[in-house]
């Protein structure tokens, strides 16, 4: 677009460097919020954002930021980031390269000598996977005012651990004035986690919004019996009656269009051989782009379950632990998105975003957009979870040229 690139080999080689903190054996990476790993990779981007001269600040979430002053030190900067830490056994590329291709971004720029009116920022957001502390995207649910801080700091992982003691325990507990108040922009580059780009041979994925999603808690309550001496008739099994449940919510989402249903958690009671159960516990994540639907989808699936506990015997409860409408995102940054990749030669695909992101609470104080690029058989949260250098590369051109366009650069003609 405008003769400026990234450098391709110190791009990848900071993916490679920082792959080895917290590495599973199988090539994934296992970097919970919070944990001595996500402790040594925060401390390695910190000294990325010192020999880059950035003014770095933590906030009290643990967010960090790392500043490069534009020209008009008054105006809105242009965010650019996304987090670091992973799930348990998951992949070297979500959310990092987010990070580390805003770092290239900022490298580049300093590197070339180049000005920008605008400032720009890059940020690590704290546990946007919820893998240790629900829900997920708290740092960015802190700081664009989603979640109160009294909640965020009252989270626990599964060993009792308050999420104000981790971050504590870590040294990465800033202060509240550095939260981020507002942006002009905020960009985040990611893998598309989904098969779409790579089954239809496309570079780019222009993310237009990102899905609605809620999660359904269900508990099913039977009576818990002896598996000999109990007739079949006169069961009130749970797991029996879930199953089916289960079922039907898989079926419920070949009825609506673009509708996903998943139940990716279930415990069972007592959880032994040869007793019936007499309660199951699971949760629905049920998503759709249109908010609409996802509700009407849900008071059918509540309708359906009622008639399956009717007929099995059974009592059943719903509660809804988290849910979150669908955005969509800036149609100045999306054009510009477009523009960019369109001048520098990259096929493109306006979609939706299925995963959430720290994108969609930013939406709230900036104007956002999101660049995907491939994702290899559309496999992530994975140890397998991989997208091919060169698509690597062509994401992080990409954000290049876009954070110029928004921060207006001064790009002299003869680079």
């Amino acid at each position: 677009m405008n003769g400026l690139n990234i450098n391709q080999q110190r791009l990848l080689q900071s993916i490679k460097e920082s792959s080895t903190i917290g590495a599973t054996p199988n090539g994934g990476l296992h970097r919970l919020a919070l944990s001595i790993d996500d402790k040594q990779m925060r401390n390695l981007l910190t000294n990325w954002f010192e020999e880059e001269g950035l003014s770095i600040r933590v906030d009290d979430f643990g967010n960090m930021y790392g500043r490069r002053e534009g020209k008009y030190h008054h105006q809105l900067p242009v965010v650019i980031g996304s987090h670091l830490d992973t799930q348990p056994g998951g992949g070297r590329f979500d959310g990092i390269l987010g990070v580390l291709a805003a770092l290239e971004v900022v490298r580049s720029l300093n590197e070339a000598n180049i000005q920008t009116d605008r400032p720009i920022e890059i940020i690590n957001f704290t546990n946007e996977e919820g893998a240790r502390f629900e829900p997920p995207m708290l740092g960015s649910g802190g700081v664009c005012g989603v979640f109160e801080k009294d909640f965020i700091y009252s989270r626990q992982d599964k060993d009792g651990i308050k999420f104000h003691d981790a971050l504590s325990g870590i040294g990465y507990k800033g202060l509240k004035e550095n939260r981020l108040q507002k942006a002009e922009y905020f960009i985040e580059l990611h893998i598309e986690q989904g098969p779409i780009l790579e089954k239809e041979q496309l570079e780019i994925g222009v993310v237009e919004g990102i899905q609605g999603i809620s999660w359904i808690s269900i508990i099913v309550e039977g009576e818990m019996n002896h598996a000999g001496p109990t007739p079949m008739e006169n069961r009130k099994d749970a797991v029996v009656a879930s199953a089916k449940m289960i079922e039907s919510i898989d079926k419920l989402a070949q009825e609506y269009e673009g509708l996903k249903t998943t139940v990716g958690q279930l415990n069972v009671y007592p959880n032994v051989p040869n007793v019936i159960s007499g309660k199951v516990e699971f949760i629905v994540d049920i998503r759709h782009e249109e908010d609409e639907q996802r509700e009407r989808a849900l008071e059918v699936m509540k309708q359906q379950l009622s008639t399956i506990s009717g007929l099995c015997n059974v009592e059943l409860t719903f509660h809804t632990s988290w849910e979150n409408d669908s955005v969509t995102f800036s149609e100045k940054v999306i054009e510009t998105i477009n523009k960019c990749a369109e001048k520098r030669n990259l096929s493109t695909k306006r979609m939706f975003s299925g995963p959430g992101h720290d994108a969609k609470y930013m939406a709230e104080i900036a104007k956002t957009g999101m660049i995907f690029v491939p994702s290899h058989r559309g496999i992530s949260h994975n140890e397998e979870e991989f997208t091919r250098d060169d698509d690597l590369v062509n994401g992080a051109n990409l954000l290049l040229d876009v954070v110029c366009q928004l921060s207006g650069a001064k790009i002299p003609k003869t680079i």
